[in-house]
């Protein structure tokens, strides 16, 4: 629930507090919830400054930095590292915890840079890729860059604990199984392979988050990118299984119902948002394909969309009683994280 400064004026207003006692709460709110990441402009241009510098190292690096060589490549990303490690404990000193948290990211981001051109000074660089390619095809031999990178994040994130650096342990964990897929394979990585992978790889990842959510329940977000990327890559792996069974469909169709009501028991959006993309796209194959000339079909979905509203007015009015009782039969862990995301 959010409460705005309208609220707190409005709950003055009617005299369920004084006007004192709102301001306070309100000033209060806000030391607490500074850290929290939010839609305002100084939050905005901290991850827009962040991912600039993130990207600059990563997605859109070019190739004029194979002119530095491997030696002169490594030293720069150290010094980078140093740089952002700086600015790390500064924010950090500060309790400015979000830059900070973007800062130490970037180091973490600069870890697959410094190996490549490590491995490229040693000359054991085993072919003519170079870390422009390190996001875009999977080589067995990115394994090196994305252990350090995994071990560089544990420790950074050991360290600072700032929600936002398992964003790229998240993401190098992704690229992980591709590439330990690639190497077993022997570099014979089909499309169906890589769909499976992505698929299994992604439920692991949802149940790692799962567990980090339990076990952080009364700390930080520390679950939410390990979340997106783990929903992303089963729902992807999940979408591009070849079916031409309509029950496949219907299980497919299922599956993402099921999406959306875990999203909405763990008040976790990513669920129900590609939840809801599956499902629309399952609506859209009974129209154009199965029902492509029925004129009950537009009817019948009508219907079903009131009969849900109808099922949501219901759950409003019994809400408290029913989410009582089905609270009761969870785990303790559970129903605490639960109530604090509640």
């Amino acid at each position: 629930m959010k409460i705005t400064r309208k609220d707190l004026d409005k709950a003055a207003s009617e005299q369920i507090i004084s006007t004192d006692q709102a301001e306070a709460l309100y000033e209060w709110l806000q030391v607490q919830s500074q850290d929290v990441p939010r839609f305002t402009f100084n939050h905005v241009l901290y991850y827009l400054g962040g991912l600039i510098a993130i990207g600059a190292m990563t997605l859109f690096m070019n190739l004029g930095w194979e002119a530095f060589g491997g030696a002169g490549i490594v030293f720069i990303s150290l010094l980078y590292a140093g740089v952002g490690l700086k600015f790390t404990h500064s924010f950090a000193a500060k309790n400015l915890a979000i830059p900070a948290g973007i800062c130490a990211t970037f180091v973490v981001c600069l870890t697959p840079l410094a190996v490549y051109g490590l491995q490229q000074w040693l000359g054991l660089w085993p072919d003519d890729t170079v870390y422009r390619d390190y996001h875009r095809y999977i080589k067995w031999h990115w394994l090196y860059m994305e252990l350090a990178t995994l071990a560089v994040g544990v420790i950074l994130a050991w360290r600072y604990k700032y929600p936002f650096l398992v964003m790229p342990i998240a993401v190098t964990l992704w690229y992980m199984t591709m590439d330990i897929t690639a190497m077993i394979s022997g570099g014979d990585f089909s499309w169906d392979l890589r769909k499976l992978v992505s698929l299994y790889t992604g439920l692991l990842m949802i149940g790692l988050a799962f567990w980090v959510d339990i076990r952080s329940r009364h700390q930080a977000d520390y679950a939410f990118w390990i979340y997106i990327f783990g929903v992303i890559a089963f729902w992807g792996g999940l979408s591009l299984q070849n079916s031409g069974s309509e029950l496949s469909k219907f299980l497919y169709f299922c599956i993402n119902l099921l999406m959306i009501g875990v999203g909405v028991l763990l008040m976790r959006k990513v669920f129900v948002i590609f939840g809801a993309l599956g499902c629309c796209g399952y609506m859209g194959h009974l129209a154009y394909e199965v029902f492509e000339d029925s004129w009950v079909f537009p009817f019948v979905l009508t219907f079903i969309g009131l009969g849900i509203i109808w099922l949501g007015i219901l759950w409003q009015k019994h809400e408290k009683v029913i989410t009582g009782k089905l609270r009761s039969f969870l785990p303790t862990a559970f129903r605490e994280l639960l109530e604090q995301r509640s």
